[in-house]
């Protein structure tokens, strides 16, 4: 494990933060408010509580979490409409496991498999492919859903499937777009962050470009990032060095794995099976438009949306869950006032406790967190009710 252990070496860790604090004290804004820098993906959020990186940076540089786990800003409604097909009758539900655990308005995926729903938890599309290649008399829907990340490991097994002529399987389309969502949060009057680091598992498809408008619109740095302690160190560092130098530029970090025109292929594969939406629903964020995708017209008869009824409602969230301005970034996940209380990983109330890459649940397994008065008194009723 030698090749790890360089991203995890004390020593160069301590010669960034000391690179870290001279450049914070040249960049100190005016108001004497910290820089805020918004770390996107979710990722990038547990490495910074695993290896308690935040809390060695100076008190100048304030990092704010972003939207960037897709299974936290799936909508309520959503979930629903997973579950009505889940309980259709002859059909295998397909996910990724920690999709299973994220709350409905009245159930999760895990609690309608406990109710007899038949839902397989799959660590690709490939794997409910197979299980309609196994079941061809049953009905196989394979729950897609994630950034541009994981839509094309989608979009080839669709290929697959239609160059087989499989015909029972389909995919509840649920896969969003990062571009169009960081332009919403820069346009958020309640938000202000100074500067970005760039999810670097969306970059290794889509490449660097498409990032340009926050730098030369938005005149904001960006510094695609990689996921080790000192990937993001040094990320922050090159993101103060740009603000040190009156610059704002798109910086590519993860070089080792992120090419600058990303992957054609993978791209290639996602055009060819996928069109955008004219707009999608996020939890927090509201409509975004062409924030989604769905299946084109030549795959209708994949698309469990045409295949399949689909309730389709739209559910608000439990009004103390404040799920929307943790993934804005305006408050930190303790402020919510049922964090720790009525919702915990045990009993979530929003999704980003429930998600491997949930903010709240970073906070809960690696932070060190004193819940509010108002918070450590909030009894389950008063927040709706834990699912």
């Amino acid at each position: 494990m030698k090749y790890v252990d360089e991203f995890r070496d004390p020593e160069k860790a301590r010669t960034l933060f000391r690179k870290i604090e001279s450049l914070a004290a040249q960049v100190a804004r005016p108001d004497g408010k910290p820089l805020q820098i918004m770390e996107v993906c979710g990722g990038h959020t547990h490495s910074i509580f695993r290896y308690g990186l935040e809390a060695m940076l100076p008190e100048t540089i304030e990092l704010v979490h972003g939207p960037g786990c897709p299974v936290c800003v799936l909508p309520m409604g959503r979930v629903d409409d997973c579950v009505a097909l889940a309980e259709q009758p002859g059909v295998i539900f397909t996910t990724f496991g920690d999709a299973m655990r994220v709350p409905g308005s009245k159930k999760s995926l895990m609690q309608a498999k406990a109710d007899g729903a038949d839902i397989r938890m799959v660590y690709s599309p490939l794997d409910a492919l197979q299980l309609a290649r196994a079941h061809p008399d049953r009905e196989v829907i394979f729950f897609a859903l994630g950034f541009e990340t994981t839509m094309p490991s989608t979009a080839l097994t669709v290929l697959e499937a239609a160059a087989e002529g499989i015909e029972n399987f389909a995919v509840f389309c649920n896969h969003i777009t990062i571009i169009p969502t960081i332009k919403a949060i820069l346009d958020s009057p309640d938000l202000r962050v100074d500067g970005f680091l760039g999810p670097g598992h969306v970059s290794m498809v889509i490449g660097n470009a498409p990032y340009a408008f926050i730098a030369d619109h938005y005149k904001r740095p960006v510094v695609v990032s990689g996921f080790e302690p000192l990937d993001i160190v040094q990320s922050i560092w090159m993101l103060l060095k740009q603000f040190a130098e009156g610059r704002c530029a798109v910086e590519n970090q993860y070089g080792r794995i992120v090419p600058e025109a990303g992957n054609n292929e993978a791209l290639a594969a996602v055009a060819e099976v996928f069109e955008l939406r004219e707009f999608f629903e996020w939890r927090g964020l509201g409509s975004i438009d062409h924030s989604g995708v769905r299946l084109r017209p030549a795959f209708a008869h994949f698309d469990a949306e045409r295949k399949f009824a689909v309730p389709q409602v739209k559910i608000a969230d439990p009004k103390a869950c404040q799920c929307g301005e943790v993934l804005k970034g305006v408050i930190k996940p303790w402020q919510c006032k049922v964090f720790g209380s009525a919702c915990t990983p045990e009993k979530p109330l929003g999704a980003l406790m429930v998600s491997s890459e949930g903010a709240c649940a970073a906070y809960y397994n690696y932070g060190r967190f004193e819940p509010s008065p108002a918070a450590a008194g909030a009894p389950a009723e008063a927040a709706g009710g834990a699912p």
